[in-house]
């Protein structure tokens, strides 16, 4: 008995990817947090402004490929046509009223948005108190895991996050490696970290709950894992889990910090009771390995002439070795105080007098107006007048 060739319609064919589709968390499209709602809602009028464009071309396509077919005889044809001032008009201004739109909300946005600027509402309608002090979050992206820093609790954890309900939160983020991304969907957009540089973010979440967190930006073989959780938690709960902290973590000092960031996959929580002071901004500066020069002691360098010929020793201590200064290989050009021993430049040979170094060469070229001893900014504690540290003179 041969069965009836039955044709199923082919769109029957979508039913179990529809199915598959059931199943995702669209957490773009509904964020616990108010920045990223705010963001969504600039997603969804982005598009609906743009399908006021893409719709009516849709349709008018379809219904001129119908109208203009080759069987439809009543239709007029023209063959000389070439120009319709309505059509033209109605072209280009549409687009353009469009374009116009797009840019200002684009321009407020950019500004209201900015994840440097510090948020001035925890939700629609309900603006920061006045004296609510932010939540401070320093984050390191290591290979390849999360170490977070919470410098007004003292405490340390890696690849655990948690906040306490509508409370801003004000992100430190930069990279103890190569470049990644951090990234919470449901808290805000995703924030590039990087070696040597801070990124900032500002954000709130408004409903507890666990949410994903992890890297946006491939950064090698152990990406995949490269994930954490952030826990939004009632003041209350945040407080028990400081606790915990404290209670479970060990202190993270240099030797620890060193020990952390060697390359790691699928790293499981764990937590630090205490860190070393600087810790985060050494990291930050490129000099968390001993003897290191800080990317600060360069800029101080060169904002007093540089530090002439015999800086070229400084070059190995520029570069970021760090397997070679485990070994205990370390450059002559290390200077103090990154080096934390005395400078080099300070040791000379029985009966040879130092050359003045570069701040000294340049003590005697002081802009007018300028007063000595004012602040270097972005340096504390580093004056203008200040000789830069002194430098290999043999």
């Amino acid at each position: 008995m041969v069965l009836p060739h039955v044709r199923f319609p082919r769109i029957l064919l979508m039913v179990p990817v529809f199915g598959l589709l059931g199943g995702c968390n669209a957490v773009l499209l509904s964020p616990s947090g108010d920045v990223a709602l705010q963001q969504r809602d600039l997603i969804l009028a982005s598009t609906a402004l743009m399908l006021l464009i893409v719709i009516p071309v849709l349709i008018t396509t379809v219904v001129f490929a119908w109208r203009y077919r080759a069987s439809n005889t009543t239709a007029p044809y023209d063959p000389e046509w070439h120009h319709s001032t309505q059509l033209e008009v109605l072209i280009w201004t549409a687009p353009l009223l469009i374009i116009i739109a797009l840019g200002a909300l684009t321009w407020i946005s950019t500004h209201v948005l900015d994840p440097f600027r510090a948020i001035e509402r925890v939700g629609p309608g309900r603006p920061v108190a006045a004296g609510v002090k932010p939540l401070t979050v320093e984050v390191v992206a290591l290979d390849w895991k999360w170490l977070f820093f919470y410098p007004d609790l003292g405490i340390a954890t890696v690849n655990e996050l948690a906040a306490p309900v509508d409370v801003p939160i004000q992100f430190k983020i930069t990279s103890g490696t190569v470049m990644n991304s951090f990234f919470v969907p449901a808290l805000a957009g995703q924030i590039y970290a990087m070696a040597g540089m801070e990124t900032k973010l500002s954000a709130v979440i408004n409903k507890t709950g666990d949410y994903d967190g992890f890297s946006a930006n491939y950064s090698g073989a152990g990406f995949s894992h490269m994930n954490f959780k952030f826990h939004g938690l009632t003041q209350q709960d945040f407080d028990t889990w400081v606790a915990k902290a404290k209670k479970d973590g060990k202190p993270l000092d240099q030797a620890g910090f060193h020990e952390l960031e060697k390359p790691t996959e699928a790293e499981p929580v764990h937590y630090y009771k205490s860190v070393s002071p600087g810790l985060y901004d050494s990291i930050l500066n490129m000099c968390a390995e001993p003897g290191a020069m800080c990317a600060t002691e360069m800029m101080h360098i060169d904002a007093n002439g540089g530090g002439g010929k015999e800086s070229e020793a400084n070059l190995e201590r520029l570069q970021s070795d760090k397997h070679k200064v485990r070994e205990g290989n370390e450059s002559p050009g290390a200077t103090f105080p990154a080096s934390g021993r005395a400078a080099h430049g300070d040791e000379q040979p029985q009966g040879m007098k130092a050359r003045p170094n570069a701040g000294e060469a340049n003590a005697q070229k002081t802009e007018p107006g300028t007063k000595q001893g004012d602040a270097m900014p972005g340096m504390p504690g580093m004056k203008k007048d200040s000789p830069a540290p002194a430098q290999l003179n043999n």
